[in-house]
């Protein structure tokens, strides 16, 4: 298992490696898929038994994707 982020794991044993929040099986697309549908955050940790400081962990590891992603616009 690696820490990928504060509370964000990867474990190849666990969701054939995909991020997930440490200690569970619930992914991190997942968690920010709900937020971005307009779901409260209470209600996703709800969901998914998750804490809401869960949720901003899976949020902060979204925004560091991002981050590191580029895009080379051409004509």
């Amino acid at each position: 298992m690696v820490e990928l982020a504060p509370g964000i794991t990867a474990d190849p044993a666990v969701r054939f490696g995909k991020a997930v929040i440490r200690g569970t099986r619930v992914p991190v697309d997942t968690v920010v898929a709900r937020v971005a549908s307009g779901m409260a955050l209470e209600k996703v940790a709800e969901e998914y038994g998750i804490t809401v400081d869960d949720v901003y962990h899976a949020l902060h590891y979204a925004a560091l994707r991002l981050a590191e992603e580029q895009i080379w616009a051409t004509r």
